[in-house]
């Protein structure tokens, strides 16, 4: 089945996203969803008083996003492009930057129950523009719950979106710096984008589907797409963790924690095995070459096959841990890495 092309379009408050999202989308033919913010009663109230009003702010969009998304992504992707002039990633953006203690935990389960619902973009696009841009960009627009940011909440807020997309791994990104671009009334700047995004997708949007492999090794994807550079073709460990989502889209038991544990330990086990098989056959060996080094390379030749296996059993176990848990392993690791 022929599956069409999913962009977001992502940046801080003022950037020009859903203007962005409109002009495309004749260019892609594609259909648009665009987030509806204007109906949250908390917002005015948040931008007054950011500390008092935050979590109650903050789950009206989570629920709200999730709500939109989970009902739109998956039926318009089977026969149409879609354009977002938003991602459901970067609720958790603006989490991290206004919760913090009990609120930011409770926040966090319920963001990894409902994330793990939503499809990817194939191509996130990130707007990027200098402070004072944005701070003009607003001001222009004079809508009546933004006269009360502060440039300082906006500073905050464009280096939380700078430091997040950093370490984004969900999809490739495109970065496109916009304070010398007006594709509202200057058509060169809009085809240009257009053809920038044109090429990232012909880069990148070429991920085989996972379930019609047999023993092959999934294509390379994109990661980011740089102004002036070719894009940097990688797998990384993200990768692997959205193409077990993938295959198990459609597993009843693919959030049952207890079962994918169990799963685990039952191929760490068999692994177990495997490595007391080449100890044995190293001691068998051992007695007829008589040196111990070159007995555990025959040994461990003849036994890499099964060993290989046992060991892509426990990973697929620990993917889907990871994706039952709502945890980022590739972060998990580094961040273990860096103690």
């Amino acid at each position: 089945m022929v599956r069409y092309p999913y962009i977001a379009i992502e940046g801080v408050i003022g950037v020009g996203k859903t203007t962005l999202a409109r002009l495309m989308r004749d260019a892609f033919q594609a259909e648009l969803l665009l987030e509806v913010f204007e109906e949250n009663p908390f917002l005015s109230d948040f931008y007054a008083d950011r500390e008092r009003y935050a979590f109650q702010t903050q789950i009206f969009f989570l629920l709200s996003r999730y709500r939109q998304q989970h009902r739109v992504i998956g039926q318009t992707l089977s026969h149409s492009t879609l354009i977002s002039d938003y991602s459901f990633a970067k609720d958790r953006l603006f989490a991290h930057l206004n919760l913090m203690g009990d609120e930011l935990e409770m926040y966090g389960r319920v963001h990894s129950v409902l994330a793990e619902k939503i499809p990817l973009p194939d191509l996130v696009v990130f707007l990027r523009a200098e402070l004072d841009t944005l701070m003009d960009r607003i001001a222009t627009r004079d809508r009546p719950y933004e006269r009360a940011m502060s440039r300082d909440y906006i500073s905050d807020l464009r280096l939380a979106y700078q430091r997040f997309f950093a370490d984004y791994h969900d999809a490739p990104v495109l970065v496109i710096d916009t304070d010398g671009l007006n594709w509202v009334s200057d058509p060169e700047a809009l085809a240009h984008v257009v053809g920038r995004v044109r090429t990232a997708l012909e880069d990148g949007f070429e991920q085989p589907q996972l379930p019609m492999f047999e023993g092959e090794v999934p294509g390379d994807v994109v990661h980011e797409v740089h102004d002036g550079m070719r894009p940097t073709s990688q797998r990384r460990l993200a990768d692997f963790q959205r193409w077990q989502q993938l295959l198990d889209q459609d597993d009843a038991g693919l959030g049952d924690l207890y079962l994918n544990y169990m799963g685990l330990t039952q191929e760490v086990g068999q692994l177990g095995a495997e490595m007391t098989a080449i100890w044995r056959q190293q001691k068998n060996l051992y007695q007829k070459v008589g040196n111990q080094p070159e007995a555990l390379e025959q040994a461990m030749t003849e036994c890499l096959p099964h060993l290989r296996a046992e060991l892509a059993d426990c990973l697929v176990y620990l993917l889907k841990l990871a994706n039952t848990t709502g945890i980022d392993l590739e972060v998990a690791f580094l961040e273990k890495a860096r103690r």
